[in-house]
């Protein structure tokens, strides 16, 4: 068995990019492997900022001989009168292949004309010629670039090819106008440290081959030599590296050689907020920030780069790091300190200046706009004035810190400085929490708001995103988000169920579009709005919550509005019924009331009942009974009753379950045993009364779930 190298040497890639490199190739290269039936023992995808490099162990040689079937026309065009055709002979010509070696099969479209043909193995070598020029040319990402006077693209120009199928060097030529691209058996070491070429003699070699140029060419080994590094050198600084994972993933990227190298700043830039601090390092300067300790929030006036020079010389590499970030936070105290020179209020009015949406008016509108539903919130919730206070104060507060010059500079801080101005600017605690809060959660996996005032303003900004878009039309399709709507009803709907804040979704976007937009569509936004948050409430329940698409279906409802409105009205109520239905088909319970409940559903929905009647008294007619069964089946519905209703307040789901499951028996016996009924009778009325009878069932079934959505 063969491997086979291919390494493409580049100019500096962009960090982003190596890292969709290595996947895409992974996912490429092995396609195009199995499609031609080549299974190795492994694919190994490498990359450093000045190459992307795959090695492939345990190619043969030549690829297996292998048997095709091949369709061709129907028998009857194929042949007439017990003679070739014209156009069996010439399937056969086409194929390679003698009429005589035809085979007559049925199918579904009549008899037709089938061959099996040998197809010798192609030479690996010459696969992977082909296959190489695509492979490259197959990545795909941002800013990719021409350069030269050729139609080449890639994220930097390409300066060298290596492509060895063991010893041998394959002909491969990448043409970029009137530059050619050939290659070659030199490979390039690190500038610094190796900057002669090394030549290869074979694909195994490569491996030990880049340690002796100085490349660590595995991003994974990389990775972890930098990790220990960084918090060696912490260590021995008296303190512990936070190491983020995006930065220590991007910085694994910008690296080919790794050398930890501590540095030090002055002691009066400690005075500054922690988050400047370190987002002056990790953001600027890829930085790696040191802490007294894992748990502890102190941070020590140090910091640690990664450098990609020489190992020899990082007392310099030191110093003119420590020069740069001096710098840095010289300027980070000087926005601080400028900012501190009037309190938090007085910037909220300069948000005049600061454009939201160009039809939406400024942020200093969105924040009044943030207000009102902030107050629309405050009276579903039923806070008292105190809390409504704070609530109207952090969302007046809430985007003032956007128009100071710390925030200009680290947008990323949005929030966070608000907070600390707070603070200092007199503030409330709550106030100053609720400012930072308000902005949680950020994404996916991020942390909730905590306090009330957070959760309140928090949903009160997403509450005027979403409805001061929507009102223009501006609804998401596809990928494209731009104001992330889509986040925006995800958090709301966080909030709301981690919260367990008792909302009405639908009262409350009624109340706010009353009152935020009350010349808009009404009609029209508030149902599209609904819809909205109903897909992400389903995404929410799949993904997040792990429940079962047609449990899901069950509480939302399939085809059916009053699901869909309850489920609006009370999203906690919603939540806590789809975790229990998953809770008892897990427990087995679901199957012992699925069969019953289910059959009566479905055939249920031929009757004319109301769904909200759960008492049988009056719409069902004991006189009209023809069998023990019915009665049976009614006296047993009556008893349940009681347990229903009280479910219906206390949402004690369980007892109805208990209560499905113990007429199940009577139900079955109603359908299937010795005096069971047909249920669509001849006559009308008992037909009516027996319909009516399963409907009482489903509706109280229909106090959990429509279980006619549900698949067993």
């Amino acid at each position: 068995m063969s491997t086979f190298l291919l390494e493409v040497g580049t100019e500096e890639l962009p960090a982003d990019f190596i890292a969709s490199a290595i996947g895409q190739w992974r996912s490429l290269i092995g396609q195009s492997l199995a499609d031609e039936l080549l299974t190795p023992e492994s694919i190994e995808v490498y990359a450093t900022p000045r190459r992307l490099s795959v090695l492939i162990d345990g190619l043969p040689q030549q690829q297996p001989d292998r048997e095709e079937e091949v369709k061709g026309p129907p028998a009857k065009a194929a042949f007439k009168d017990g003679k070739p055709t014209k156009a069996a002979e010439g399937f056969a010509k086409k194929q390679g292949v003698k009429v005589e070696d035809f085979e007559i099969r049925p199918t579904e479209k009549g008899d037709f004309v089938f061959i099996r043909k040998q197809i010798p193995g192609r030479l690996v070598s010459e696969l992977l010629s082909a296959w190489v020029p695509q492979w490259i040319s197959g990545l795909e990402g941002r800013r990719f670039m021409r350069w030269g006077d050729g139609q080449i693209r890639f994220p930097r120009p390409i300066r060298w090819l290596v492509a060895l199928f063991d010893e041998q060097l394959l002909p491969i030529v990448l043409e970029n106008g009137s530059t050619e691209i050939v290659g070659d058996r030199l490979s390039y070491g690190h500038r610094v440290l190796h900057p002669q070429p090394v030549s290869l003699e074979q694909a195994s070699d490569y491996l030990q081959a880049m340690e002796s140029i100085f490349i660590q060419v595995d991003p994974q080994k990389r990775e972890e030599t930098i990790k220990t590094q960084v918090q060696a050198c912490a260590e021995k600084l008296g303190g512990y590296a936070r190491i983020s994972p995006d930065l220590l993933a991007e910085v694994t990227n910008l690296v080919e050689y790794p050398t930890a190298v501590a540095g030090k700043f002055d002691d009066q830039f400690l005075q500054l907020p922690t988050e400047v601090t370190t987002m002056e390092m990790e953001s600027h300067q890829r930085y790696f920030p040191v802490f007294k300790s894992p748990e502890s929030a102190e941070l020590l006036p140090y910091f640690i780069t990664v450098s990609n020079g020489d190992p020899a010389k990082s007392d310099p590499i030191a110093q003119g790091n420590e020069r740069v970030i001096r710098a840095r936070l010289a300027d980070g105290q000087f926005f601080y300190q400028a900012d501190l020179a009037k309190p938090l209020e007085r910037y909220v009015d300069q948000l005049e200046a600061v454009t939201f949406q160009e039809k939406l008016g400024s942020v200093r509108d969105k924040v009044e706009r943030i207000r009102t539903c902030v107050r629309v919130l405050a009276e579903q919730l039923q806070l008292t004035e105190s809390e409504r206070e704070l609530c109207d104060r952090t969302a007046l507060l809430c985007k003032a810190d956007l128009v100071t010059q710390m925030v200009y500079e680290f947008p990323e801080l949005q929030g966070v400085m608000g907070e600390k101005y707070a603070r200092t600017s007199g503030e409330p605690e709550a106030v100053a929490t609720g400012i930072v809060e308000h902005y949680l959660p950020k994404g996916a996996g991020d942390s909730l708001p905590q306090t009330m005032v957070g959760q309140v303003v928090g949903m009160g900004d997403r509450l005027d995103t979403l409805i001061s878009i929507f009102s223009l039309g501006m609804i998401p399709s596809g990928s494209s988000d731009p104001f992330a709507l889509r986040r925006a009803a995800n958090a709301i709907i966080s909030i709301t169920w981690e919260g367990y804040l008792p909302l009405d979704l639908h009262q409350l976007l009624v109340d706010s579009v009353a009152s935020c937009w009350p010349n808009s569509d009404l009609p029209n936004l508030v149902p599209t709005l609904e819809e909205f948050f109903l897909q992400r409430i389903r995404t929410q329940l799949q993904e997040d919550k792990s429940i079962d698409y047609d449990l899901v279906n069950a509480v939302l409802g399939e085809d059916d509005p009053e699901y869909a409105s309850r489920g609006l009205a009370d999203l906690l109520d919603l939540l806590k019924r789809a975790l229990f239905l998953q809770e008892i088909r897990t427990s087995g319970q679901l199957d012992a009331i699925y069969a019953t409940v289910n059959r009566s559903t479905r055939l249920a929905v031929k009757g004319s009942l109301d769904k909200e009647q759960l008492d049988p008294v009056g719409v069902v007619k004991p006189d009209l009974f023809e069998q023990a069964s019915e009665q049976a089946f009614y006296d047993a519905m009556v008893k349940i009753v009681p347990q229903t209703q009280r479910c219906q307040e206390t949402r004690n789901y369980q007892d109805l379950v208990n209560a499905l499951g113990e007429i199940a028996p009577t139900v079955s016996r109603f359908f299937d045993g010795e005096d069971s009924v047909l249920v669509m009778a001849e006559d009308a009325k008992i037909q009516t009364n027996r319909l009516n009878l399963l409907g009482i069932l489903r509706n109280h079934a229909r106090v959990l779930a429509d279980f006619g959505a549900i698949v067993n």
